[in-house]
């Protein structure tokens, strides 16, 4: 009978340490699957605001609502991205027509936004078509986020600017300008020679 409570106490050890290795290997195979998942479009964090233009831009709600929905771009499912991508363009469009920071009012901000909107109304009708395929998807979405973060590094560059003139000890009869340091975006070389089966939107 003295044998019988070792014995016991030895199975319920092997037990409860087979049980242990089942559960790390599930865990393990979870976070491969979620690695290798081919759905998921994984993009690195672009261009951020500086302090002092987001100072300004908090009061831009139509800007702040691109912003929060763009963020989550940079690691989508395909499906999402696709599904999330009509009301990605409505907000792109809407942060196109509400600009009321005045030095925001230029030419070169105000192209990026619109070829911005022309990508997001691209993936739009990516959407529509049953064919399209995930590597069409993923670069679209890469040329998004490529395309806003190139938008913010202008608007960065404009309040530098600003900010120099503004530390200088005297007045300069020309607006100083600064170069941005950032390299060329993507999409100022893309080559549209991918056609999409182009529906008419309405």
């Amino acid at each position: 009978m003295k044998y019988i409570y070792p014995f016991l106490l030895i199975i319920l050890l092997l037990s409860f340490s087979c049980n242990r290795n089942k559960e790390t290997a599930q865990v393990s195979e979870k976070a491969d699957s979620l690695k290798l998942d081919a759905n998921r479009i994984e993009n690195r964090i672009g261009e951020t605001l500086i302090p002092e233009a987001k100072a300004e831009m908090d009061n831009w709600k139509e800007y702040q609502l691109v912003d929060e929905l763009l963020l989550k771009y940079y690691s989508i499912t395909t499906l999402e991205a696709l599904t999330n991508a009509e009301e990605l363009s409505r907000l792109v469009k809407m942060m196109k027509d509400s600009i009321k920071i005045e030095k925001l009012k230029k030419p070169n901000i105000i192209a990026r936004i619109n070829v911005l909107e022309n990508e997001t109304l691209r993936l739009a009708d990516m959407a529509t078509i049953p064919s399209i395929s995930k590597e069409e998807v993923k670069e679209e979405v890469s040329n998004i986020v490529a395309i806003y973060s190139a938008m913010n590094s202008k608007i960065n560059t404009i309040y530098q600017a600003e900010g120099i003139q503004n530390s200088l000890e005297f007045d300069t009869e020309v607006p100083v300008e600064i170069q941005e340091t950032t390299t060329p975006p993507p999409y100022q070389d893309m080559v549209r020679n991918r056609p999409l089966n182009k529906i008419n939107r309405q």
